[in-house]
């Protein structure tokens, strides 16, 4: 009885405190190219994230994208051009609490792109008037058959909001 008591403690207490910690402070949420209730500009830029994988096919694929410099918030993140990465990639919600973020996608079908294609577009909010300098790391680039393939993540930042 005492064990099945502390674990529905312990569920109570994750449904109350997770949602807290997860929501988003009041203050941070503005509007374009305003300033917030401290007092500090925004803007809202998409960053497009593209991987070349040159002739061989991309099935999977794993990044993480931070600022080493400027404030950023990670507002969005949605799918790329080729079919079969339309979908939005999956991502590490932990990580994007941290103003960084691990994205990752896979596909078995046998529709798959080679060369440069645009993977995912980022969304961010940009505060202050500092332009963000990112730094992206691509962790894994992997064919059909799982093995990894030499291929080069870059990204383009569009135009702010």
């Amino acid at each position: 009885m005492k064990r099945a008591t502390i674990t529905l403690l312990i569920v109570i207490l994750t449904c109350i405190v997770v949602p807290v910690l997860a929501r988003p402070a009041q203050e941070d949420t503005v509007t374009s190219g305003v300033e917030n209730k401290k007092g500090i500009e925004t803007v809202f830029a998409p960053l497009e994230i593209y991987i070349d994988s040159g002739d061989q096919e991309l099935a999977a694929y794993q990044f993480e994208l931070r600022a080493v410099s400027g404030k950023i918030k990670i507002v969005g993140v949605e799918g790329g051009a080729h079919p079969a990465y339309q979908e939005p990639p999956y991502y590490d919600p932990a990580a994007l609490a941290r103003d960084r973020i691990i994205i990752a996608a896979f596909n078995t079908s046998a529709n798959l792109p080679q060369g440069k294609i645009r993977i995912a577009t980022v969304h961010l909010q940009i505060l202050g008037t500092e332009t963000p300098d990112y730094e992206i790391n691509l962790t894994v680039a992997a064919s059909p058959d799982g093995s990894q393939i030499p291929a080069t993540i870059t990204l383009v930042q569009g135009e702010q909001k």
